[in-house]
């Protein structure tokens, strides 16, 4: 009977580390999400904290309007709609892991009202104020994006449409690439993308000296308790498929997202994608560290892309 004893006290252990794996990974409930202003400690943005709550609370001072769509698996999604100007070219944000809207786009956003641009900051799921518990690392999240998208034709009709995001935002934009998107999108922006679910979770891993094999604990428990496959998604492939112009920006001193993960993409389409980096810049700080930069890459960006039809997937295959 001694067999059978080990067997029980092994699948106690595989439970229990699926748990654990899946909890520490994927599961953000309200009680857990952080408020804007939180940093951890030993947070990369920590140098510049006080300029960034400084921008939050600016951005908070700007008048918005909630607004609400329901994602493909019935969650109630949230956003902020920052506005402009009647037909202005409207830009879709998308924040980080764990992070917050207001966090990742204090300064981003108001740079983009101030040269006239609508905006439209969302929580993802299992963020802020919209539903769901479970992060799936761009997996559904790029889903939602894509029905933003289709909100914002029909509350807006065609305008010009921008897909902006941030660490896992901008790995959602990437992943949502291939996706059939409204005419009106015209490019997306990446700054500091992984290239895959899979790849950051192990890289991440690896940091914290947890081997790579207990990603099978992940993917079970993705499946089982989070009700979606953990696949092996790849943004260089998704940017092949791409019928819009890319933009990737990316820290060349990214402590947390290898700035390495983002020349896949690149390299897949060379076409369709252009990558800059910004010297001294670590994970998603680059807009603080060069503004300059930052705006002249993504004003170029703007005027090479407005007014430019997107391809046909025939023409982007050939």
């Amino acid at each position: 009977m001694w067999w059978l004893w080990i067997i029980i006290v092994l699948a106690v252990l595989c439970i229990a580390a699926t748990a654990g794996i899946f909890v520490f990974t994927f599961y953000n409930p309200p009680k857990l999400r952080k408020d804007d202003y939180y940093f951890p400690p030993g947070h990369t943005a920590e140098p510049f904290k006080d300029e960034i709550c400084g921008l939050i609370d600016k951005l908070r001072e700007r008048p918005c309007e909630d607004v609400y769509t329901d994602s493909f698996d019935g969650l109630r999604l949230h956003a902020r709609y920052y506005h402009s100007a009647e037909a202005s070219p409207l830009v879709i944000c998308c924040h980080g892991y764990r992070s917050t809207a207001f966090k990742d786009f204090c300064a981003g956003s108001q740079y983009l009202l101030e040269k006239g641009f609508n905006v439209l900051i969302i929580d993802e799921r299992a963020h802020g104020t919209s539903g769901g518990n479970v992060i799936s690392f761009g997996i559904n999240e790029r889903q939602d994006v894509l029905g933003w998208a289709n909100w914002a034709v029909k509350r807006f009709g065609p305008v010009p449409m921008y897909l902006f995001g941030i660490s896992m935002g901008a790995a959602t934009v990437l992943l949502a690439s291939e996706l059939d998107f409204p005419r009106s999108l015209r490019g997306i922006i990446a700054d500091c993308p992984y290239s895959s679910p899979r790849k950051i979770i192990v890289n991440t891993a690896a940091g914290m000296h947890i081997p790579s094999w207990t990603l099978i604990f992940a993917r079970i428990g993705a499946a089982l308790l989070g009700g979606f496959k953990l696949s092996d998604i790849d943004a260089s492939d998704c940017v092949k498929k791409s019928k819009v112009p890319i933009l990737i920006i990316h820290g060349e001193a990214d402590s947390f997202v290898p700035p390495c993960m983002s020349e896949g993409p690149a390299e897949a389409c060379p076409d369709m994608v252009k990558r800059i980096t910004v010297a001294g810049a670590d994970h998603a700080l680059s807009f603080l560290v060069d503004p300059e930069r930052y705006k002249a890459a993504v004003e170029e960006f703007f005027r090479r892309t407005m007014r430019q039809q997107p391809v046909s997937a025939e023409q982007n295959k050939a």
